[in-house]
């Protein structure tokens, strides 16, 4: 569990930094990080309005922006569904 969680990291910290900051995911980033690492994972990850909506309703501080905690509920929410865990 260990090494999922250091490349759960280290991959969110490889897309936020693309625009500078490694602290934080913008819109355009994000839609990077879920049509690259998570096609299979988030429904409609090619629909860029689809994205949107995922991110807006991730960003909890309304900031246009996620942190790793904001983006760890869309990681928490992906594993509980794909471990079949009731939510």
């Amino acid at each position: 569990m260990e090494s999922a969680i250091g490349v759960l990291v280290s991959q969110f910290k490889v897309y936020a930094a693309s625009d500078g900051s490694s602290d934080t995911l913008s819109r355009d980033e994000f839609r990077k990080l879920v049509t690259s690492e998570l096609p299979n994972f988030v429904k409609n990850a090619a629909d860029p309005a689809a994205i949107d909506h995922l991110m807006t309703s991730l960003d909890k501080n309304n900031d246009g922006e996620l942190n790793f905690l904001e983006f760890w509920q869309l990681i928490g929410h992906l594993a509980s569904k794909h471990g079949g865990f009731s939510q």
